[in-house]
C-alpha cells in the first residue's frame, strides 16, 4: 500500500535526519533563523499529529536548530491582563515566527473575560517560536512564544535571566515535524461519486493519474485507468460521452451535501464576553429580584433634544434621549443612594458607592458588554453625550479596555433602539439595580380637560435586589427620575 511504503520511508528518514542533528556541527556555526514553515496535517505517518479544533499550527522547521550558541531564547509568558483573570483567549498575532521585533512592538491580541488587550515585547529580538494559534485560550502563565534576544538586550530581573537560559530541546516529534513537509500524503481530489466509482472496480484512487484541474481525478481517469487493467473495455468515445455524466453526478453530490449540512447540530463554544455574560448570569439567578414598571411621558424631552440637535455645530457630536437619561438618572440617584450601592453577603453590609458610574449595556457582533461612563454628576450633558460615543467606537471594534467596563455602579440597557416596550432585566452583579428602556412610541393620552393628544411615551423596567431594596424605595425613586425627564428644565436647578 502507498501509505505502508511512504510509512516505512518516513521512520528511516527520521532515523536519518535525528542521526544527522546529533552529529551536526555546533549551533553558532549553523546559518541564521530561516522562517521556514512547515504545517502539521494528521496523517498515517505519525499517529500523534493533531490539530487543535480543525485549526493548523505552524511549526518552524529550522528555527529550532538555527539558534546562535551566543543568543539568549527568552519565554513570554501571558501576563496577569486583570484581577481575577486566569486564562484569556488569543484572537490575533501581528508577528510571525523568523519576524524582527522591537522593544513594546505590538506582539498579539488576547481577549479575557473583561476586556480586550494588545501584548507587547519587553525585548529587541527575533521571534523563534509561536506556540499557540488564534481562537487558543491560554492560561496565565503559559508561554505564548519564544524570543531570540539581541546580546546587548539588558534583562531587567532574574526571571528574565532564568528564562533566557533556558535553551529550546528539539525532541524526535519535532524531528518528523520537519520532515513532513516532503514525505506528506498527497490527498486525491475527486468526489465521492468518482471514488465510489473506484471502489466498484477494485481500484485504489491514490494510484489513479488525475487529469482535471489540480491533479483532480475525473470519471474518465478512472475508466482509463481500468481499462487499462482490462477490467473496463469501452471505447474512448464512451469516455469523452460520459463527462456530462459526472457532472450530473457532482452536482447530485453537491445537493446531497448541502442538504445533510442544512440539518447538522453545530457546537458553538463560548469565549470572551460571551463566557462572562454566562458567569455573571448564573450567579444573578441566585439574585431575588423586584421589578417595578412605569410608563414616562417624553413630549418635552423630544422639544429639548430637537433643539439641541439644531444648533449643534459638531459634526462629529450627534445629540440622542440617552444622555438625557443618564444625567437625570444620576441626580435621582443622590436623592435615593441605595439603587447605588452593592451588598457584602460575608459582612452582610451595604457599600453605597460615592461615583455614579452610569453602565450602558451595548449588543456587538462580539456579545454583549456594559461600558460605564465615570462620576456622571460631574460630567454636562454634552460631556456624557461624547464619552458614549467614545466608548461605543470601542466596543463595536472590541477595543474596550478593562477601565472602561469595570467599576459600574448602575446599568441602563436600552432595549427600545431594536425594537422591545418591556423587559425584565437581572441586576449586573455585584450591582444593585439595572433599568431597561423600552422604545418610544406615540400613542394617544388625555388632558385635564379630557381631550385627547398624541403623546411620546416610554416605558421603563426597574429591577433592583430586593434582599437590600424594598418596593416603595424603587417606586419612590422611580417618581423623582421620571419628573426630571418630564420636566427637563428641572434638570437646571440641580446642576452644579
Amino acid at each position: 500500500m502507498a501509505f505502508r511504503r511512504i510509512s516505512h520511508f518516513s521512520r528511516a528518514l527520521t532515523r536519518s535526519t535525528w542521526r544527522s542533528l546529533e552529529s551536526a556541527p555546533p549551533p553558532s556555526a549553523l546559518l541564521a533563523l530561516s522562517p521556514l514553515q512547515t504545517q502539521k496535517i494528521p496523517t498515517p505517518l505519525n499517529p500523534n499529529f493533531g490539530v487543535d479544533r480543525g485549526r493548523l499550527r505552524s511549526w518552524s522547521s529550522q528555527a529550532l536548530v538555527d539558534v546562535p550558541s551566543a543568543a539568549a531564547v527568552v519565554d513570554v509568558p501571558l501576563a496577569q491582563t486583570g484581577e481575577g483573570i486566569a486564562e484569556c483567549e488569543l484572537l490575533q498575532w501581528f508577528v510571525q515566527e523568523g519576524d524582527h521585533v522591537e522593544e513594546f512592538q505590538q506582539l498579539c491580541e488576547v481577549q479575557s473575560d473583561k476586556a480586550t488587550i494588545e501584548i507587547t515585547s519587553r525585548y529587541k529580538g527575533k521571534i523563534l517560536q509561536i506556540l499557540y494559534v488564534p481562537g487558543d485560550v491560554v492560561k496565565v502563565g503559559e508561554t505564548l512564544l519564544k524570543i531570540i534576544v539581541d546580546e546587548t538586550h539588558p534583562f531587567t530581573s532574574e526571571s528574565d535571566r532564568h528564562r533566557a537560559s533556558q535553551k529550546p530541546e528539539l525532541s524526535e516529534s519535532d524531528c518528523e515535524s520537519i520532515q513532513i513537509k516532503e514525505v506528506v500524503s498527497r490527498g486525491v481530489l475527486s468526489t465521492p461519486a468518482i471514488k465510489n466509482l473506484a471502489k466498484q472496480y477494485g481500484l485504489n484512487i491514490n494510484e489513479i493519474r488525475g487529469t482535471g484541474k489540480d491533479g483532480r481525478v475525473l470519471k474518465e481517469d478512472v475508466l482509463s485507468y481500468a481499462a487499462s487493467k482490462g477490467i473496463f473495455t469501452e471505447s474512448p468515445a464512451f469516455l469523452s460521452a460520459s463527462v456530462d455524466d459526472q457532472q450530473l453526478l457532482m452536482n447530485k453530490e453537491a445537493m446531497n451535501t448541502a442538504d445533510v449540512k442544512l440539518y447538522e447540530d453545530r457546537t458553538i463554544p463560548l469565549r470572551g464576553f460571551q463566557r462572562s455574560m454566562v458567569k455573571l448570569m448564573t450567579m444573578a439567578a441566585k439574585v431575588p429580584h423586584f421589578h417595578y414598571l412605569e410608563e414616562i411621558n417624553c413630549d418635552a424631552l423630544v422639544k429639548l433634544k430637537t433643539a439641541f440637535q439644531n444648533e449643534n455645530t459638531d459634526p462629529d457630536v450627534k445629540h440622542t434621549f440617552l444622555p438625557f437619561l443618564i444625567k437625570s438618572l444620576s441626580l435621582a440617584l443622590k436623592k435615593y443612594p441605595l439603587l447605588n450601592s452593592t451588598f457584602n453577603e460575608e459582612t452582610t453590609e451595604v457599600i453605597l458607592k460615592g461615583c455614579h458610574n452610569i453602565g450602558v449595556a451595548m449588543a456587538t457582533s462580539y456579545g454583549l458588554v456594559v461600558p460605564n461612563i465615570k462620576k456622571v454628576q460631574s460630567l454636562s450633558i454634552l460631556e456624557i453625550t461624547k464619552e458614549m460615543s467614545r466608548l461605543h467606537k470601542l466596543a463595536s471594534n472590541n477595543k474596550l479596555s478593562t477601565e472602561d467596563i469595570t467599576g459600574g455602579t448602575i446599568t441602563l440597557s436600552n432595549i427600545g433602539t431594536i425594537g422591545g416596550k418591556f423587559g425584565s432585566p437581572v441586576i449586573n452583579l455585584p450591582e444593585a439595580a439595572i433599568i431597561a428602556i423600552g422604545r418610544m412610541q406615540k400613542l394617544p393620552r388625555f388632558r385635564d380637560d379630557g381631550s385627547i393628544y398624541p403623546a411620546a411615551i416610554t416605558n421603563v423596567t426597574v429591577g433592583a435586589d430586593h434582599r437590600i431594596i424594598d418596593g416603595a424605595t424603587v417606586a419612590k425613586f422611580c417618581n423623582e427620575w421620571k419628573l426630571l425627564i418630564e420636566k427637563p428644565e428641572l434638570l437646571l436647578l440641580h446642576m452644579s
